[in-house]
């Protein structure tokens, strides 16, 4: 399985970050310890939704999807 991921900074509630993987808990743990560049400076992060596929290129269209302008506008609104 591949998860598709919103996390949502703790420190700066109106950060958040869309990424992919296949363990969700590792995942989340690299973001928290700081080894994730991108994150590394809200941390923590709290796992705000995810959603598996079981076709890892569905998986990357979707999240490649969520990261546009209409797509952070269909997870805020949905998701």
């Amino acid at each position: 399985m591949m998860y598709v991921y919103i996390i949502q900074s703790q420190s700066t509630h109106d950060r958040y970050y869309t990424g992919i993987t296949d363990n969700l808990k590792r995942r989340l743990a690299q973001h928290n310890s700081g080894k994730v560049g991108h994150t590394a400076k809200f941390q923590p992060w709290a796992l705000k939704t995810y959603i598996g596929f079981s076709d890892a290129e569905k998986a990357k269209d979707f999240e490649t999807y969520l990261k546009t302008a209409s797509g952070r506008a269909f997870a805020k609104k949905r998701l």
